[in-house]
């Protein structure tokens, strides 16, 4: 399998994030232009219902997720301080093998988040 991929868990209530936005952006190798690619939703299961970026799109160069957790955990009825911790989560990355499968995951709760490469 190639392509990107994500996966959102809710660590404060044990369970995938469902219905969090996401957008991804490449950053122009000539002028660090960012510009977006694709907007998604997470399904049920923390998860796009497709991948982020097929094996075809997929291109080395440099890339952003931006992850809509304040919204989430607003939707959630969660008690936030105003203004939340943490409304955006960027995540900058770089794919140097396009041939690669690349998964960022996030682990999540309101004050705190973790990434990583994923399998």
């Amino acid at each position: 399998m190639t392509g990107l991929t994500t996966h959102i868990l809710d660590l404060s209530h044990g369970q995938p994030a469902a219905n969090v936005k996401i957008e991804l952006y490449y950053f122009e190798p000539t002028s660090n232009e960012r510009k977006l690619i694709r907007t998604a939703v997470t399904n049920e299961d923390g998860r796009c219902d497709a991948p982020l970026l097929s094996d075809e799109e997929v291109t080395a160069g440099s890339y952003e997720l931006l992850f809509y957790i304040g919204e989430y955990f607003r939707n959630k009825e969660v008690v936030l301080p105003d203004p939340p911790f943490l409304e955006q989560i960027p995540v900058r990355f770089r794919i140097s093998n396009p041939a690669a499968h690349y998964h960022v995951p996030l682990l999540v709760s309101p004050w705190g988040y973790q990434v990583y490469r994923g399998s």
